[in-house]
């Protein structure tokens, strides 16, 4: 699969089709043929972009899962990422699911679990029972905080790609591959950003919408989202029944669901614990504060995926693969994965 790899380490550098012509010395149209499949270059001009991209000869020949049908859910009509931006995330996504499922190709039998139907929950009308109704589709308590998303997703079949991206415009998008879900979040992002963004492309994947009203969808998405977070009977209980000033234990309810000040504050107003004059102002406050971009995260532990990491540290302890090989597909170095394989010592 040259030709893929070549595009994604050219998006992956940051490089237009132009960039790379000029630095290896041949046209754009040259360039959009060794991307298309349609010419082969000759070992100089590899070796040319080799050193231009930054990359290996070899990284050139890392093998493509074949046998996987990625369906990328379109970016929103007003996202500001460009095309080359958008091209980037999605083959990204299709480079990290290429070696996942090389991982599960050496496991017998399926190892990812079965997930639950999308585009099947029909809109309410109420944000709050929206989130009650996903919270349920997913057999999750109907209220009180969640702890490990991540892993309770991934052990609901729903894939989620932490992307390497230094982009504040791109936070998540959704997807799928052989008809198992996909989440992709920006890895960069403070925890409690991440959870939101999760639970907002999980209400994408699972809730059935109006494609007419994409904007109306999106703040819904958002709503849903923070409602799943903590619930409305979740802040009577932790706030009371009214709340005439912010005060720092609220910090605590931050840490305990794992969500942002900006966030509960928000929730808080919505369900009338806090005037509106009081959202109002502490928004003034923490934009002032810089918080909007930068607000200081609650989250003490931090949740990353670790589905991929165990089928290919189980496929090596079964010995379907080599250590060598699972260092590829983690792109872990050696003795980092040799860690976790061989017999455990009590």
């Amino acid at each position: 699969m040259f030709e893929k790899n070549l595009k994604y380490y050219r998006l992956k550098k940051n490089m237009s089709m132009k960039d790379l012509a000029d630095a290896v010395g041949v046209t754009s149209m040259a360039i959009s043929n060794y991307e298309s499949g349609k010419r082969q270059p000759d070992i100089d001009i590899i070796n040319k972009m080799a050193e231009a991209l930054g990359i290996k000869v070899v990284d050139f020949l890392a093998s493509r899962n074949s046998r996987l049908e990625f369906k990328h859910c379109e970016f929103r009509k007003h996202c500001t990422l460009n095309k080359s931006q958008q091209e980037y995330i999605k083959e990204s996504v299709e480079e990290y699911f290429s070696r996942f499922f090389d991982a599960v190709d050496c496991l017998c039998g399926n190892p990812l679990p079965t997930p639950p139907k999308c585009y099947t929950i029909k809109l309410s009308g109420s944000y709050q029972e929206d989130a009650i109704n996903l919270r349920k589709h997913l057999c999750l308590p109907e209220e009180g905080p969640i702890d490990e998303l991540i892993g309770i997703l991934e052990n609901k079949g729903i894939m989620v790609f932490e992307l390497d991206i230094d982009d504040d415009h791109f936070s998540g998008m959704n997807g799928f591959v052989n008809d198992y879900p996909y989440i992709v979040i920006n890895k960069n992002m403070n925890p409690e950003r991440k959870r939101t963004t999760i639970i907002h492309e999980l209400a994408h994947l699972m809730f059935i919408w109006d494609d007419s009203k994409e904007k109306d969808n999106e703040h819904l998405a958002t709503q849903i989202a923070g409602a799943f977070l903590i619930t409305d009977n979740d802040l009577v209980r932790e706030l009371g029944l009214k709340k005439s000033r912010l005060t720092k234990d609220m910090i605590l309810v931050c840490q305990e669901y794992g969500i942002s000040m900006y966030l509960l504050v928000m929730r808080a107003a919505q369900v009338g614990i806090i005037s509106n004059s009081l959202e109002k102002d502490f928004y003034i406050k923490a934009n002032k504060a810089g918080w909007r971009k930068n607000e200081p995260p609650r989250v003490k532990r931090i949740e990353e995926p670790l589905l991929f990491k165990q089928l290919v540290y189980r496929a090596v302890n079964e010995e379907g693969i080599s250590i060598q090989r699972g260092a590829e597909l983690l792109q872990m170095t050696y003795s980092d994965v040799e860690k976790y394989c061989g017999l455990m010592e009590v």
